[in-house]
């Protein structure tokens, strides 16, 4: 009897089906990512052969049966999810896969910008926008023998994230501050980049950046197929400073990257000792990057956070915040409460 293979969407709400979908995801080793929006899923005789995710502008969950490999299914729902994400006006296209996976989207157009072997790999769909961005930051370039850079959330933007610049500036013949490109906080990045402007503009010899899907957040970076939580955190650490290395540094001429000391969180405090050696590390063609550690502003006693200013929303207290941020960022925080305190509590999200 002929079996008919049948493609569908599977909406986020759809929680019967998202049920199915997260069973076939385990059944391949694999977790369900709950950043993806939609899927699309492969059935033969009501069974689920195969399946795949966008979340925003990264593909994610490609799942197939063993029982259909083999059989050129793969492409065909790979072409499916990128012609998904053209619909939803998704053009520039990323996605992480194991490393087996390299070849089938290599065979979809997409090339390969940075990879962990034997893990995982970062792709795009395009031969040439990395180098085009690279191209873009170029003529922004300074002279000078110390280029700093420093690399930030600022969730929001506090008086430590100040402090860090103006002494990194002061080290420097000129600084390059790139803000994290996402809106996974209860800080829009548009209000976030506005604050940084605003509590850095009368510091000389600094530009600020507007961020780029080439500064890879933490918080979207795909764990789904990864078990090992040391390993997630080698695989961002070696994607993000690949990238940053090889690509962006070279562009700005960036010879130093300035980070916070970290005696909060273990997993920053992580990739800030692993960064000094993949930046410093001989056996790359780019040229090496010294990182540099400046101890955290404190107050009261306690080194200055955007978790803690996070901490203090949800209480209302605006009288220590107005401690830990510059104005721009106080007036803004105080504008955003006036309205309601109702919603406060989900201001307790994101990075530092």
């Amino acid at each position: 009897m002929f079996s008919q293979t049948v493609f569908a969407q599977v909406k986020r709400a759809e929680n019967k089906k998202i049920a199915a979908i997260t069973q076939f995801l385990r059944e391949n080793d694999l977790s369900i990512d709950t950043t993806v929006d939609v899927f699309i899923t492969v059935s033969r005789d009501d069974r689920l052969i195969a399946c795949g995710g966008i979340a925003g502008n990264i593909i994610k969950c490609v799942a197939i049966s063993e029982s259909a490999r083999g059989e050129g299914l793969a492409l065909t729902l790979a072409t499916e999810l990128i012609n998904l994400a053209y619909e939803r006006q998704c053009t520039q296209l990323f996605i992480y896969t194991k490393t087996q996976n390299e070849a089938l989207f290599k065979q979809c157009g997409f090339y390969t910008l940075a990879s962990v072997p034997g893990v995982m790999v970062l792709m795009e769909n395009s031969a040439t926008r990395l180098q085009r961005y690279a191209s873009y930051l170029t003529p922004l370039r300074q002279d000078g023998s110390k280029i700093g850079c420093i690399v930030m959330n600022a969730n929001p933007f506090t008086r430590g994230h100040r402090y860090l610049i103006q002494q990194a500036a002061a080290q420097c013949d000129w600084l390059h501050v790139f803000l994290v490109k996402e809106d996974t906080s209860r800080f829009p990045y548009e209000d976030r980049l506005a604050l940084v402007r605003a509590g850095t503009q009368d510091i000389p010899r600094v530009t600020v950046h507007r961020g780029s899907e080439y500064m890879i957040s933490r918080a979207t970076f795909p764990c789904y197929f990864i078990k090992e939580q040391s390993v997630i955190n080698h695989c961002y650490t070696e994607i993000d400073l690949q990238i940053f290395r090889q690509h962006l540094a070279p562009a700005l001429g960036i010879t130093h990257r300035f980070v916070g000391t970290e005696p909060f969180c273990t997993v920053t405090a992580g990739y800030n000792h692993d960064m000094r050696q993949i930046l410093a590390d001989t056996s790359s063609s780019a040229p090496p990057v010294q990182l540099v550690e400046i101890e955290r502003l404190q107050c009261q006693g306690k080194a200055i956070s955007a978790s803690w200013v996070r901490r203090l929303l949800v209480k209302n207290d605006l009288a220590t915040i107005a401690l830990l941020v510059p104005d721009a960022t106080r007036a803004y925080l105080q504008q955003m409460l006036t309205p309601s305190t109702q919603q406060t509590s989900a201001l307790v999200t994101g990075e530092k």
